[in-house]
């Protein structure tokens, strides 16, 4: 199945995807809709980030690459109106104009899944989703 992630930098080699900080965990976002991505892309832009892409990729794609640098993936449905939150981190793990040498590498561990959130941390994102609509 086909999802959408958002992505600066597209197709060059500082490539860097978009994720939302959960606690101690980074999350990233794969949406069902190409509009809605295309949307929270948009926000995001409203809210000072650099400029998104939109980008299908293979689910099984994201969660391989999710898996293996230590983020989780959560799956957005269709018409689920995602919002990003108003807080930012301080720092980015990525930086949009250094060279693709200098940026981060992927931390590799266990395995992470949208399973191993607390009820509290669902809610939470639940509440966000919700007031979207």
């Amino acid at each position: 199945m086909v999802v959408y992630v958002l992505l600066f930098n597209a197709r060059t080699e500082n490539e860097g995807i978009h994720s939302l900080k959960v606690e101690d965990r980074d999350v990233v976002l794969m949406f069902e809709n190409e509009d809605d991505a295309t949307r929270f892309a948009l926000m995001l832009e409203a809210q000072d980030f650099p400029e998104a892409t939109v980008e299908a990729i293979e689910q099984d794609e994201i969660e391989d690459f999710c898996q293996s640098a230590g983020y989780e993936c959560k799956f957005v449905p269709e018409g689920a109106l995602a919002i990003p939150p108003e807080n930012r981190v301080d720092s980015l793990d990525w930086d949009p104009d250094a060279p693709a040498t200098d940026q981060p590498q992927p931390k590799f561990s266990a395995p992470n899944t949208a399973d191993t959130l607390s009820q509290s941390e669902l809610d939470r994102l639940r509440q966000q989703f919700e007031k979207l609509l």
